[in-house]
């Protein structure tokens, strides 16, 4: 894991890093959204033979490589218009914080999902779609704030695991004409890969302040003692928290 320790020990740390990690979130995924749906003009004017050619056969040797293929075709209109919408959402909010950490992530997510069904699905049935990416996506999202620590990608992560929770029931077996075991090769890959690309970099602790002016000792420097009752963790969590939202923008 010592290569993506070296990727993911940069993130980006100052608000004009991080708007600019964002933009190219942005455009990483207004690209992905544009091959999809160029694939599926092309797939759909030659009667979908793309799909045929390109997507996961379950236990097929020779069809194992189409887990990276398959994610970016789908079976019809209606396949690829309810897969845009959380695709671009998740994709870009797994992305903004660093966009070499998000494609580490996608090549995880490719490979669980393609596996759980290269391995597990019927092998009289085929299999694409980007919805595994998606279900990965959803659970880097809603992890990566607890394991990098950062309050507002808890925060983030907790809103959409409210708002979204309905997708870990598509997860699970007993919709027709659904793969789930792609959905929940995914939803695996995200939670692994929240944890090994999380944030490794050491935390600065808040500590106290010299101020210039007075002395203590020999000393140039006064320094500000936490007053009793104050709670040092408590303190440390509201200045990250008000970093946080400063680098962001919103203070």
């Amino acid at each position: 894991m010592r290569g993506l320790q070296g990727w993911n020990s940069a993130g980006p740390q100052t608000a004009e890093e991080m708007i600019a990690e964002a933009r190219k979130a942005f455009f990483v995924m207004f690209g992905f959204m544009v091959v999809i749906w160029v694939l599926q003009i092309v797939n759909w004017t030659d009667n979908y033979q793309l799909d045929r050619e390109f997507m996961v056969i379950p236990q097929r040797v020779d069809r194992l490589g189409e887990i990276f293929t398959a994610p970016f075709l789908h079976f019809s209109w209606q396949h690829i218009e309810g897969n845009s919408g959380p695709l671009f959402v998740f994709g870009f909010l797994a992305a903004y914080r660093g966009v070499v950490r998000f494609l580490w992530l996608t090549l995880l997510v490719a490979v669980t999902s393609g596996l759980a069904v290269w391995v597990f699905q019927s092998t009289n049935t085929g299999s694409v779609g980007a919805s595994g990416l998606i279900f990965g996506y959803f659970g880097y999202v809603v992890l990566r704030g607890i394991f990098d620590r950062r309050l507002i990608d808890t925060l983030i992560g907790v809103v959409m695991a409210a708002s979204f929770a309905y997708l870990v029931t598509i997860a699970l077996p007993g919709t027709p004409g659904v793969s789930w075991l792609a959905h929940l090769g995914g939803l695996v890959g995200g939670v692994i890969g929240a944890w090994l690309l999380r944030d490794r970099r050491p935390r600065i602790a808040t500590g106290a302040e010299p101020v210039p002016g007075s002395g203590t000792g020999s000393g140039s420097g006064k320094t500000i003692v936490p007053t009793q009752g104050a709670n040092p963790a408590l303190e440390g969590s509201r200045s990250d928290l008000h970093k946080e939202l400063g680098d962001l923008g919103l203070l």
